[in-house]
């Protein structure tokens, strides 16, 4: 295997710890939050947001020297665009992404599946028909939200997370984190958005967060309800997130990077 090979493998095995990460303490924390009653985040949404926030905060700190921790396509895509990632990497980084996620899920049910089994059995709910305790692995929209609307929020929300992730990372960003803070911030930002906006429809912001579970749940026994989901829903969390994204990572580029020193500042993240 020659340095170069050797080197993207490393990357996609970080990249699937990243996104593996992520979604095993954030999905647990939503089963935290789901499965029990009272649940210990029902009078306190920040914490569930917080402990999504400091997921990611955690999967930069393990896998970042590696790959550069995007766990996310809408961030590989946006980096491809605007910060010269190779292009030749994108769709392996979200093969490893969406793989990371469904593993993510995979642990996640091993820890909760007889609590799992248990609430259906409660509360009298079918896995393939009513998606019991579906919402623990994938989004799915809120109360009075549409697939259309949900799709709104989406590329709405995804633009201000990719905004602020280029402004950290942003070499010439004078005042963008230090050293190795910039990885507090980002789940810090994480964590504010989903504060702000969770009950819409989960703040999937992510493809991979979202999609590689739902894989998980349709092979697990969730079936139609998790693919293609009440409303053929699954693709939304896809599109909207790309889509924000590109217009979160245009607005940086366009409207801010061009009035910034031309000197760089230190900084603890690479582009790409």
């Amino acid at each position: 295997m020659n340095k170069t090979r050797f080197t993207l493998l490393g990357e996609l095995i970080s990249e699937w710890l990243a996104t593996l990460i992520i979604v095993m303490i954030g999905d647990s924390a939503v089963a935290m939050y789901a499965l029990y009653d009272p649940s210990p985040y029902k009078l306190s949404y920040w914490g569930l947001a917080i402990t999504w926030g400091l997921g990611v905060t955690i999967a930069i700190y393990v896998t970042g020297a590696v790959s550069g921790t995007h766990a996310n396509p809408a961030v590989t895509l946006a980096l491809a665009c605007y910060r010269g990632f190779s292009w030749k990497k994108v769709v392996p980084y979200w093969a490893a992404q969406i793989l990371g996620g469904f593993a993510g899920a995979a642990l996640v049910y091993a820890l909760y599946g007889p609590v799992i089994v248990h609430f259906a059995q409660a509360h009298q709910l079918d896995f393939v028909h009513d998606g019991a305790a579906g919402g623990v692995f994938f989004t799915m929209p809120g109360e009075a939200i549409t697939p259309l609307h949900a799709l709104t929020d989406e590329i709405i929300l995804t633009a201000f997370l990719v905004l602020g992730i280029f402004a950290i990372t942003c070499e010439y960003n004078t005042v963008a984190p230090q050293a190795n803070s910039g990885a507090l911030i980002i789940g810090l930002l994480v964590a504010i958005i989903g504060a702000a906006s969770g009950n819409l429809e989960g703040w999937a912001l992510n493809p991979a967060r979202d999609f590689g579970p739902r894989l998980f749940c349709y092979v697990a026994g969730w079936g139609a309800s998790a693919l293609p989901g009440p409303q053929n829903y699954w693709w939304v969390p896809i599109v909207g997130p790309l889509c924000g994204g590109l217009v979160g990572a245009t607005l940086y580029q366009c409207l801010l990077r061009p009035f910034m020193p031309a000197k760089s500042a230190s900084s603890a993240f690479s582009a790409d």
